[in-house]
């Protein structure tokens, strides 16, 4: 939808239940081989959908639970995230199109109506 985005991802390596030494490092060859999965991973996911949708991926980190899972066999990850993404560039302003996301999203998220405490009144709490 013309953005471009660069995302910035983070994984650290998991001791294996049978590992005895209290560090495990990824040797350098492993350690291309999950950035190699990991980009093909972030490029794949972000380019067959829109920002919209790709936002709403962030936040139950799909993304990196899906890295999780096909660089397993590489080597094993624990705490794979998207910690940031950058906009590189933006389409150019379109009003149109705004307005028509804005009037979807009012469409869709019509609350219900909220009661509101008096402003003279002030809440108490009851008990001892």
């Amino acid at each position: 939808d013309g953005y471009t985005l660069r995302l910035f991802c983070i994984a650290f390596t998991r001791k294996s239940p049978y590992h005895l030494r209290k560090t495990c490092y990824a040797q350098s060859g492993q350690v291309r081989a999950i950035r190699k999965k990991m980009v093909e991973i972030m490029q794949r996911e972000s380019t067959k959908c829109d920002l919209k949708t790709l936002v709403a991926k962030f936040i139950p980190e799909s993304i990196g639970k899906e890295i999780e899972k096909s660089c397993s066999g590489i080597y094993p990850l624990q705490n794979v995230f998207i910690r940031k993404v950058k906009t590189i560039k933006k389409p150019k302003f379109d009003l149109t199109k705004l307005m028509e996301i804005h009037s979807e999203a009012a469409a869709a998220e019509a609350g219900a109506k909220v009661s509101r405490v008096e402003e003279g009144a002030v809440p108490t709490l009851s008990g001892s």
